[in-house]
């Protein structure tokens, strides 16, 4: 059994509450519905800032939306393991011979439900390709993958799309990539 935070529901309405109200006060509006759905893979892009986590965190608490994200599997070890597991973290182990695209796969095949956060640029820096592996976790896991973003410009975040991989990276990454074509992020010029 998996236990996080959100499984807590007096934790998981004060955070909906707090997140709700300072969205509000900040000016950000949540736009899109997060599927209803059991297992996805939630990307978000433009990733340009350390504030785009607490402000995705806020959105996902405000939809009610129940997301993981992956650590490194040194994080879930000792006193601190149970309370990264109850935020919502899956572990990591990058020593393995199976690959992390692999370790996610699995994943998603023992839960009844994953939604999984992975940022595709891998870093808030300027990169010139997205990393591969949130497709082809979605690919191997049957999953389809939610396109969120943070437009700070406008205010606005939530979720674009829900976009089913087909098996050709090639011709499914400028696709995915093409969503985002209006979005921008705090830094633009690392996007």
């Amino acid at each position: 059994m998996h236990y996080t935070i959100f499984d807590t529901p007096v934790v998981r309405t004060l955070c909906r509450w707090f997140s709700v109200a300072t969205l509000r006060l900040l000016g950000w509006r949540l736009e899109g519905d997060f599927p209803r759905l059991q297992k996805y893979v939630l990307i978000g892009a433009p990733h340009t800032s350390n504030w785009d986590f607490p402000l995705t965190l806020m959105f996902c608490f405000a939809a009610r939306a129940r997301i993981y994200w992956m650590g490194k599997h040194t994080l879930f070890s000792g006193p601190f393991g149970p309370l990264m597991r109850w935020l919502g973290g899956v572990a990591v182990d990058r020593r393995q011979n199976n690959s992390l695209v692999e370790q996610m796969v699995a994943e998603f095949r023992q839960r009844d439900a994953l939604v999984l956060a992975v940022p595709p640029e891998g870093t808030r820096g300027r990169v010139t390709e997205w990393k591969s592996g949130f497709y082809y976790i979605a690919q191997g896991a049957g999953v389809p993958i939610a396109l969120a973003y943070l437009d700070y410009p406008n205010k606005r975040g939530g979720i674009l799309a829900l976009y089913q991989p087909g098996g050709d990276i090639a011709v499914d990454m400028p696709q995915i990539r093409a969503f985002y074509r209006d979005i921008t992020g705090k830094h633009p010029r690392n996007q």
